[in-house]
């Protein structure tokens, strides 16, 4: 399996290596992107190069948000248990990245020794120093969660005046301006959050329903997170303190504020709930949060089902954007003289670079979204002598487009392989099995499911006033024909579509025709269907009508 990754007699003999996804993509970053990478000094620009952890590692939530959102609740709601280095407070209390992971022994591995772990996917964040390593924790815990998902907590970003106060504290020691960003606050906040955006598959952005806030800091965060949109969902939580009327503006707030830092044509989840296992102050939207915690939940256990698919999405992301890199550099070579004037020639190509951007994307006919932010580009180049940049080695853009153009397309087919192959893999334990146990499982009792625990046919109750209905449509040997029940039926003004399924379900002998009990079921359907539930795609056994159960399917 996979000769196309290579034909060298190693391989030939040993063709088992590269049985899975992940050993592909693997194999194919190290052959054919790492090496374009290095040559371009794309680790010194973007990002790190990858690791063998970063492919195998588990899926990861990144939980980003103000003090006091509920960020370490969350994470304690999800695995109905602490975990070590947990702080719960009012005012900021985690001021460290703590990486929830699963382990036999439960404990804290400190930030220095979790970077020389080449299991674990942290290695690169050495490069942001002690500062940081001496904020950064993992928490290890057996739990069933953890075995299929990662978690990474994060510190609560400050806001309002207290964001303006620690700001001019910082001002005062060092004359910076961000506290994230400036040495006396260590380490760049903002570049850590990236550094995890791209290796997450999740990340969900905690807001306060009961003080809706977005403050600068976190504007700034959120547009950090740019290029990584398709990974964002956003929790509006503690939405049980606040009314009905009030939580509607909340929301419409909310959705207002993101549409000016986040630039996409798509509008971003936002699930509505409060994910702690306190009583509901504020009972009225029990049944909506119910419901979006039940998709918030779905979403989540998918993870691990899609991981290598999000892999291999990240890895044509991380090429795109090492091509147009390759690009900028080898031009920028191109451009410098070879004796005099080399500083001056700098400064200009380095002021002209939206120009070179624009020549690139029309000579290569590269999209203008896989260029890199303009003006961090700019201050990056500062530092840098073009005299030690390198002109375009061609072999090595035609292995990377060979990469994206054949072998990522052969990978794909692998990837459907696998899913179809684990279609039960999601994340178990904890929350998650609350959802589905007994009578408190979502939509217990609701819609189709009422009555699933009664004695009595559900429908009897409203059957004499359908029976009245039905003997004005003339039936015949107690049945109404098709033709006289689609009349009765299009009252409802649903689709046609719906009204087949209904029929589908309620015809139970497959006649044609509806018998009393068979167009009292029909009228049931459509009252669920009414007040804006699913119908099943089987007829529960309950509803079946009492006349009808013995009859062999």
């Amino acid at each position: 399996m996979f000769s196309w990754l290579g034909t060298d007699d190693r391989r030939k003999r040993d063709p088992e290596v590269f049985q899975t996804v992940t050993d592909g993509l693997k194999t194919l970053y190290k052959a054919k992107l790492l090496p374009l990478e290095e040559h371009y000094k794309f680790h010194e620009f973007h990002s790190p190069a990858l690791e063998d952890a970063d492919f195998d590692n588990k899926p990861m939530i990144l939980l980003v948000g103000q003090y006091s959102t509920g960020k370490t609740s969350f994470i304690r709601y999800l695995l109905e248990q602490d975990f070590p280095g947990m702080r719960i407070g009012p005012e900021p209390t985690t001021d460290s990245f703590i990486a929830v992971m699963h382990g036999d022994l439960e404990g804290l591995i400190p930030g220095n020794a979790l970077v020389v772990d080449p299991k674990k996917p942290f290695r690169k964040l050495n490069a942001f120093g002690n500062a940081f390593l001496n904020r950064f924790v993992c928490a290890q815990l057996p739990n069933p969660v953890l075995e299929s998902i990662s978690v990474i907590d994060t510190p609560g970003i400050l806001s309002g005046e207290k964001q303006r106060i620690s700001r001019e504290t910082a001002e005062d020691v060092c004359g910076y301006s961000c506290l994230h960003k400036c040495p006396y606050g260590g380490y760049d906040f903002a570049a850590v959050l990236e550094w995890f955006a791209e290796r997450v598959d999740r990340i969900i952005l905690l807001f306060d329903a009961h003080k809706l806030d977005i403050s600068d800091e976190f504007s700034e965060v959120i547009k950090a997170l740019k290029n990584h949109e398709d990974k964002i969902r956003v929790v509006l939580n503690k939405a049980d303190q606040i009314e009905t009327q009030q939580l509607m503006r909340v929301y419409g707030a909310l959705m207002w504020s993101l549409g000016k830092i986040v630039n996409t044509p798509e509008v971003i989840r936002v699930y509505i709930g409060s994910f702690w296992s306190h009583p509901l102050l504020i009972s009225d939207n029990r049944k909506l949060f119910e419901a979006e915690e039940q998709d918030l939940f779905k979403d989540i256990q998918s993870l691990p089902r899609n991981a290598a698919l999000r892999k291999l999405n990240d890895l044509i992301k991380r090429a795109r954007l090492a091509k147009v890199h390759a690009h900028i550099i080898s031009s920028l070579k191109k451009e410098m003289p070879t004796v005099f004037g080399k500083e001056n020639k700098k400064k200009e190509l380095i002021n002209s670079l939206g120009e070179i951007y624009s020549r690139i994307e029309r000579e290569h006919q590269i999209s203008p979204g896989d260029f890199p932010n303009l003006k961090k580009m700019q201050e990056q180049l500062q530092a840098h002598d073009f005299m030690k940049f390198q002109p375009m080695k061609m072999k090595l853009m035609d292995n990377a487009d060979d990469m994206l153009t054949n072998d990522i397309a052969q990978l794909m087919v692998l990837v459907r392989q696998e899913e179809t192959q684990r279609p039960n893999q999601v994340v178990k334990g904890g929350a998650f099995e609350g959802t589905m146990n007994g009578p408190f499982g979502h939509g217990y009792g609701e819609g189709a499911g009422e009555g699933i625990d009664e004695v009595e046919w559900v429908v009897a109750r409203d059957k004499p006033m359908y029976d009245e209905i039905f003997y004005t449509l003339s039936p015949v040997n107690g049945k109404v024909n098709g033709a006289n029940a689609k009349k009765e039926m299009l009252k409802s003004k649903l689709p046609n579509t719906v009204l087949g399924k209904i029929w589908k379900l309620s015809d139970i002998d497959k006649d044609g025709m509806l018998d009393d009990e068979e167009f009292a079921l029909a009228n049931h359907l459509i009252k669920v269907k009414l007040e804006g539930h699913e119908l099943p795609s089987e007829l529960p056994a309950h509803l079946v009508p009492p006349s009808k159960r013995k009859i062999p399917e």
